[in-house]
């Protein structure tokens, strides 16, 4: 990997290494530090800034203790079976027990009659407030230095990890006791909002390092946004719209007064849909324009009155990032099948909060506080456990397409794939909502075959001239092969249940109530895990301390 560049590579040592730079990874490195291990964290961009949290507001799943069993049943049932009712207890603790350590740290949450009212951040100011506080606790953090590929010690536990620095043109190498993987999901380079660093290359190190993914049928969430400023997708105004056609005709799209989420993709396969905010109440506006003005910004600055006005929308794809599938967790600690390798946010499957539906909003960002911190804390545990000399252990690279070619007939002057053409390539297969919303077994299949080809262009010599191009190639590398797991973990999932739609199966089977765990590099395959839990009456107090689940 940038082997011209290699006398110039940095060389660093950590007992805990966090790759990441949103909510989660900014938690799970103040856990860790918290336990008394020297901390590393490594990002793709600036931390603080860069990712989907940064980039607008958000809720927080953090009800009062008193309404805990109304919004832990509510998540239950929203995840139709598949959902782990003692892992939502968990969730909604943790995160109501953190909150108050943000404020704390200087984040000013806002007060009603002299209390705080902790139900939602500012992205900008959280993450600032967060960064802020890594510092503080001397944790180190390396911006603009994405990682790509983990490295493994002689008995397969996690040693550290590598990576680029753009600002310096050179390669890094951390050696680590443990790795927290907290660098999103992926959304397929989509343009919504604040993931574009999310492109799934977490989850590619975590399967080339011997772990597995889980739930990746649930990788096709799409958010509404306005088409003429695809990127905001922040749907909690649209509430309040109503929907016509390219005539004026009025499309409906409310089910019981609450917005149909399946009235937008089938009515954009017959033609434009517009919207016009015109139900929202004077209240209301002022709640759009302060509360969700990333939402309100695209019609102010195109001169548009929402409110009076007709705009075309659209549905942009948000992947995993709002979707539920990701590396496997198999403990409590959030550590993986790999020893030493811990995920969390995105990155980690939210299939034991969500099952296979959205956690999109306050549920996805109560997970990143909470799975955040406990894979710190597991990090720094296992760290520990491996005693002083841990980084002296031998250490081999396990990154393989996008950054070193397998094919043995290569030579210097062999033409290096086009990163480019592979995105649009794994795009063109992604994105459509008649392919990958609406979903079908001879569709998959088509689409399938074409990702095989495009896995096959990245085994080619990746460009590798400047630290751009060594991103760049594994990037590529990383959006096939999640765009391949996604779809072939929805081939093998013959239901219609929650994000997962398949039209040739268009109801929900009671008798598939598994997770289905996929890997593989070359060769791609799934596995049931049967969920052994007898289906609960929420609201429950349980006392189960793993996840009981049964492999086929």
């Amino acid at each position: 990997m940038l082997t011209t560049h290699s006398e110039n590579e940095l060389q660093l040592t950590a007992d805990v290494l966090v790759i990441g730079g949103g909510p989660a990874a900014a938690w799970a490195a103040w856990a860790a530090a918290s336990q008394g291990v020297k901390v590393i964290i490594v990002d793709k961009g600036f931390l603080g800034t860069s990712g989907a949290a940064a980039a607008s507001g958000n809720g927080i799943m953090a009800p009062s203790p008193e309404n805990w069993d109304k919004v832990v049943s509510e998540r239950y049932r929203s995840g139709k079976n598949l959902a782990n009712l003692r892992w939502i207890e968990r969730v909604v603790e943790k995160t109501w027990l953190s909150l108050p350590l943000v404020e704390d740290w200087g984040y000013r949450f806002p007060k009603e009659n002299g209390e705080s009212v902790r139900q939602s951040y500012y992205g900008p100011e959280y993450m600032r407030v967060l960064r802020k506080n890594l510092l503080r606790v001397g944790v180190q953090i390396f911006d603009q230095s994405p990682a790509l590929e983990l490295l493994l010690a002689d008995d397969g536990s996690v040693a550290g990890a590598r990576g680029v620095q753009r600002q310096h043109h050179r390669t890094y190498t951390v050696r680590a006791g443990a790795v927290v993987l907290a660098n999103g999901g992926c959304a397929f380079l989509s343009k919504a909002l604040g993931c574009n660093t999310n492109t799934g290359d977490g989850l590619l190190m975590a399967v080339e390092a011997g772990g597995e993914l889980s739930s990746m049928e649930a990788s096709n969430h799409y958010a509404i946004s306005t088409a003429f400023n695809a990127t905001v997708t922040r749907g909690v105004p649209f509430g309040w719209a109503s929907f016509s056609d390219e005539a004026g005709n009025d499309l409906g799209g409310y089910v019981n007064g609450r917005r149909d989420p399946s009235f937008l993709p089938n009515a954009l396969l017959k033609g434009p849909v517009y919207a016009r905010l015109d139900r929202a109440t004077a209240e209301v506006k002022a709640v759009i324009e302060k509360s969700h003005f990333i939402s309100y910004l695209p019609y102010k600055k195109a001169g548009i009155d929402p409110y009076t006005e007709r705009v075309p929308v659209t549905l942009v794809l948000e992947g995993t990032v709002r979707g539920t599938g990701g590396i496997r967790l198999t403990d409590d600690s959030c550590g993986t099948k790999v020893p030493g390798l811990y995920a969390a946010g995105d990155a980690a499957s939210r299939e034991f909060l969500a099952g296979l539906a959205s956690g999109g909003g306050g549920p996805n960002a109560a997970w990143a506080i909470s799975t955040g911190q406990w894979a710190g804390v597991g990090a720094a545990t296992f760290a520990k456990s491996l005693g002083a000399h841990a980084n002296e252990r031998f250490a081999r690279p396990t990154g393989q397409a996008g950054l070193r070619s397998p094919q043995v007939d290569k030579t210097p002057s062999s033409a290096s794939f086009d990163s480019e053409a592979i995105v649009r390539g794994v795009q063109n297969e992604m994105l459509p909502l008649e392919k990958n919303h609406f979903r079908s077994e001879q569709q998959l299949l088509d689409s399938l075959s074409k990702l095989e080809k495009l896995w096959e262009q990245v085994q080619a010599n990746p460009k590798q001239d400047t630290v751009r191009d060594v991103e760049f190639s594994r990037r590529a590398a990383s959006l096939t092969a999640v765009a391949r797991w996604a779809y072939f973990s929805g081939l093998h999932r013959t239901e219609t249940r929650s994000e997962h739609i398949r039209v040739d199966y268009p109801e929900t089977d009671p008798n598939q109530r598994y997770y289905q765990a996929t890997g593989g590099l070359e060769r791609l395959w799934v596995r049931r895990d049967w969920i052994a839990d007898e289906i609960a009456t929420p609201p429950v107090l349980t006392t189960q301390t793993t996840p009981s689940v049964s492999k086929l």
